[in-house]
């Protein structure tokens, strides 16, 4: 499998963003264990950005989905049938157990009732002032950086504060570079595929991966589940975060309340999710940005020309910079947070006008779906006005999937994007971005799509 990669450009070039070289035709049953462990995009072969669905078999029958019809039919009109599947809720569950984001069923749907109202708009809203405070430290530890700073590491420590604050109001009880490693560690070894789990091997057969992830979450779990006492010992007053809420829910039906476990689960979720998404979609939107001066000097001047004399944007300023947002956009349709969703089929259905049978696995390759030559002008290049209110008009829901879609559509979608928003036109509004040196990363996905070697740009204050 090769790589597209090449050395950073300079200021003047108009590169492809960096991509990976997909297989010509789908792949054996060892080439893609060997692929997934290494890089689960380069499983999705060449013609599944070209053809609306593909169709094969690994031991069992699957179906990679890109047409935005049956991509509707799994993600709303026939959810129920369309589970996740059980090898991603097995890298899953180790951290997450059955939380909100792996559950099914009532399970499910009493536990997105009890998150739902803290990320309801106005109480998004409401969190606007922590996001430009992160926003505004941000912007003081890149102008002090020196010239030059890895984005990922730097927009992964101020996405934690927002999330900590949202769900913990506070982060006193996390050391947030030993919270980050265990990250990584459990991403790069429960979070990858086994031999096992291609071999449709019974759940009680203990994966590798598995085992070598335990001590990441117990170092993850440990500093929730320490957070969760504390606030438990705290006398009287109530706090209006996530984890109050969580606290506090019941199942109308059932009185069913979140067990030690269940809350433990809950938060670990959402504070994973709840931070790497938009410091990834921040660190990929400023390294486009980076190569691309035209398009970053265009964002810079209508975020200057919002903030006025203001240091940093708050949601006030968001309806002023829509250009801004789009740059995000166009960074999560080329690297989407996910770029390959697993579900399994229950009932026979027809998608795309093929059969599908139970038990048939379904593929929806996110990174070749916003990619797709039948579906985009130009894929593979960078252009935020493909989110321009011209270009989105009338375009189906179905083509453009960074958060899922349907009732299971990402339940912090808008929190993500406020929070984006904000710290990325304060950044862009006081400083200017430029390659840095070296080749340029590669997007690798285990559990997220990442740059494999972080990236760095150097910084010019204005």
């Amino acid at each position: 499998m090769t790589m597209a990669f090449k050395e950073m450009p300079d200021r003047s070039s108009k590169p492809l963003p960096p991509t990976v070289t997909p297989p010509a035709r789908p792949l054996s049953l060892v080439q893609t264990l060997r692929a997934a462990r290494r890089n689960v995009l380069e499983i999705i072969p060449a013609l599944a950005y070209r053809q609306p669905m593909l169709s094969g078999r690994l031991g069992a029958r699957w179906h990679m989905v890109q047409d935005p019809v049956a991509l509707r039919r799994i993600f709303l009109d026939e959810v129920d049938n369309y589970p996740k599947s059980e090898v991603m809720l097995r890298m899953l569950r180790p951290a997450v157990g059955d939380s909100l984001f792996t559950s099914n069923g009532e399970s499910w749907r009493w536990q997105r009732r009890a998150v739902a109202p803290v990320f309801a708009q106005r109480n998004v809203t409401a969190l606007a002032p922590v996001m430009t405070a992160t926003a505004e430290r941000a912007h003081r530890r890149l102008s002090g950086s020196g010239g030059k700073a890895e984005m990922v590491a730097e927009m992964l420590s101020a996405t934690f504060d927002v999330i900590c604050e949202v769900a913990l109001s506070g982060r006193e009880h996390f050391d947030a570079d030993a919270y980050a490693d265990a990250i990584l560690r459990y991403f790069e070894t429960a979070g990858k595929a086994s031999v096992l789990d291609f071999l449709q091997m019974p759940d009680w057969m203990p994966r590798p991966g598995a085992l070598l992830g335990r001590g990441a979450v117990r170092t993850m779990h440990a500093m929730v589940s320490r957070a969760i006492e504390a606030r438990r010992g705290q006398a009287g007053g109530d706090v209006d975060d996530l984890l109050d809420h969580m606290l506090k829910a019941e199942d109308p039906e059932t009185g069913r309340r979140m067990t030690p476990t269940d809350l433990i689960h809950n938060m670990q979720f959402f504070i994973v999710a709840g931070h790497e998404t938009t410091a990834l979609a921040l660190s990929w939107s400023l390294l486009l940005l980076a190569w691309h001066p035209e398009a970053q000097a265009r964002a810079r001047e209508e975020a200057r020309a919002a903030l006025g004399g203001h240091a940093a944007a708050g949601a006030e300023h968001l309806d002023a910079t829509p250009y801004v947002k789009q740059v995000i956009e166009e960074a999560m349709r080329l690297y989407p947070p996910v770029g390959l969703l697993a579900r399994n089929a229950l009932k026979p259905d027809i998608l795309a006008g093929r059969e599908v049978l139970p038990k048939d696995t379904i593929f929806i390759p996110t990174y070749a779906l916003h990619r797709h030559e039948m579906w985009w002008d130009r894929p593979n290049e960078f252009n935020p006005d493909n989110f321009s209110p011209e270009a989105t008009e009338g375009r189906d829901r179905f083509l453009y999937l960074p958060f899922g879609a349907g009732p299971r559509v990402c339940v912090g979608a808008n929190f993500a994007m406020m929070q984006a928003h904000i710290i990325l036109t304060t950044l862009l509004a006081r400083l200017r971005f430029a390659p840095g040196p070296g080749r340029a990363p590669v997007p690798t996905m285990s559990m997220t799509v990442r740059p494999d070697n972080g990236v760095w740009l150097t910084i010019e204050r204005i």
